[in-house]
Parts: C-alpha cells; structure tokens; sequence
C-alpha cells in the first residue's frame, strides 16, 4: 500500500499520469488518494479513463434497484434510498455485511475484476478500516512443493456460496443471475510479472480435486494469505479514494456499528480485459 501524492482525479486526463497510476498500482497493489471530490458521475468516468470497461453484473444489483441509478457504481452503505440507515434485517444489510470476510471483487463474474476504487463520502465518526493481503507475497513465502502442487489447479467462485455461509441466501431467481465463474489458483500478474494466489471467501471448490479436500486446501491458502505479515489496513477520512487490485490484494472490511452510524461509500470495479482498447472507446 502507498499514499499517492496531492493530485485532483476528478479532472485527471493526462494520460502520462494515466499510466504512471496504472504503473504505481502495479508495483503497490493499493493506492490511497486523499481530499478527492467525486460526483457520482465523476467517479465512473475517472475509472473508465484509468482502466476502461466497468463490472455491472454485481450481487446488490439483483436484490433491488441502484439508488443511483448506475448499477456500475456500486453502493457500499448501510443507508437506504430514503438517507435513513437499514434496519438490522434489510436484505441489503445482511448482504453487505459479508463483505467482513476475506474476498476479492467480482472473482465470481468473467471476466474477472481488475482495478477497485472506492470513495469515501460519508464516513462515521469511529473506526471503520478496509484491510487488505498481499497475494503476491503469500505466493512467494510458499514452499515450492506447495507451489508446484496448486499452480495448475482451477477454482469455481460461487457469491452465492460465500453469503450461504454467512447465513445470507439468495433465492433461486437471484441464483440463476449468478452462476460464478471458475478462474486459476495462481495467476501471473501482467505488469510485474510476479505471480499472486488468486483467492477468495467466493472460491467455493478446487475443480480438479474432490470436494472435502478442496475447500480445505482453500481454506488452508486463505489463512497462509491473512497471516499478519502479508496485511496492512486502511483508515478512512473524507474524501479518500482507495485503488486496490483484485488479482494481487484481498481485502475485507472491519467491522463498526453500522446500526447507529452511517457509511456511505461508493465503488467502482473495472474489468480484467486488454486495457488499451476500451481506454480509447471510453475516454472521451
């Protein structure tokens, strides 16, 4: 993780500093731009001109309507369309809740997410930290028999699943939305050419391998990840834009009480495809 320098995003379109952000993102993985000033429109726009085609395709997006109107921007509140905060039960609670365990952003869609950034509009007045792991540096402290061992292996990213165990249940016509997407275990990362585990609370099963013994290789490799070496955390202010990518970093977000405090953030994740192409189709 790094700060970035002073520098108004909003208005960024220098497509030199264009890339030495996409060049930084690829040496740091998470990227924090303080005193930002983001419209909602705004936002998608400076994320389509950074890193092209947007993820739409989200779990929020088929339990009800984007209050925004932009089911790209993705809302990452506790607050309703009414500006009041969500009873403890609403459905859009429950589901935003699960992003406290370790995931990466729509591992479950394919293509897959690439770049994250998500904005801090209104934020309470106690600690509310996104924490991230360095999935390169998990990769790199495994032994090689480990390495050698999981390299060729696929896994299946369900959201489904990761919300069925936290008690969170889709019901069949949401299901049916979401399929999830099957993706490698160990993925080179264009950029630095270093290669990171690719995992999540999403990854529901090892393809190759048979069930039992599958989720506990998962499982096994996530608690590797989260080890406190491979962690740092960010602590929010207002106007904070955080960039994070999903195919080095997971990420999860630390717990407040979110039934007297309000936290209103908004994200937008773009999507792993060939960058140049849909930077020139949508930047203009």
């Amino acid at each position: 993780m790094a700060q970035a320098s002073p520098i108004d995003l909003c208005a960024l379109n220098d497509q030199v500093l264009l890339e030495q952000i996409r060049r930084a993102m690829s040496q740091y993985g998470v990227l924090v731009f303080r005193g930002q000033q983001f419209s909602h429109d705004e936002q998608v726009k400076f994320a389509q001109r950074l890193d092209g085609e947007l993820h739409a395709k989200t779990s929020s997006a088929v339990l009800s309507k984007n209050r925004f109107g932009n089911e790209a921007l993705t809302d990452i509140s506790n607050v309703g369309s009414d500006g009041n905060i969500l009873e403890a039960q609403d459905r859009r609670r429950m589901n935003g809740i699960s992003n406290r365990i370790w995931h990466t952003d729509a591992s479950f869609e394919n293509p897959c997410g690439r770049y994250s950034m998500l904005f801090a509009r209104n934020i309470p007045p106690v600690r509310a930290d996104t924490e991230f792991a360095d999935m390169r540096a998990a990769y790199d402290a495994l032994s090689a028999e480990l390495k050698t061992v999981i390299e060729p292996l696929h896994a299946h990213h369900s959201i489904v699943y990761s919300r069925h165990t936290m008690g969170f249940d889709f019901s069949p016509e949401e299901q049916a939305k979401l399929p999830g997407a099957t993706h490698p275990l160990v993925r080179t990362v264009e950029g630095s050419d270093r290669k990171a585990l690719y995992l999540a609370s999403h990854a529901a099963r090892i393809i190759e391998w048979e069930v039992p013994e599958g989720r506990l290789l998962l499982k096994d490799l996530i608690e590797h990840a989260t080890q406190r070496e491979f962690l740092c955390s960010h602590q929010w202010e207002l106007g904070d834009l955080v960039i994070w990518d999903n195919r080095t970093t997971m990420h999860r977000a630390r717990p407040f009480d979110d039934k007297q405090y309000k936290r209103e953030l908004t994200r937008v994740t773009t999507l792993d495809l060939p960058r140049q192409a849909h930077i020139t189709n949508k930047a203009a």
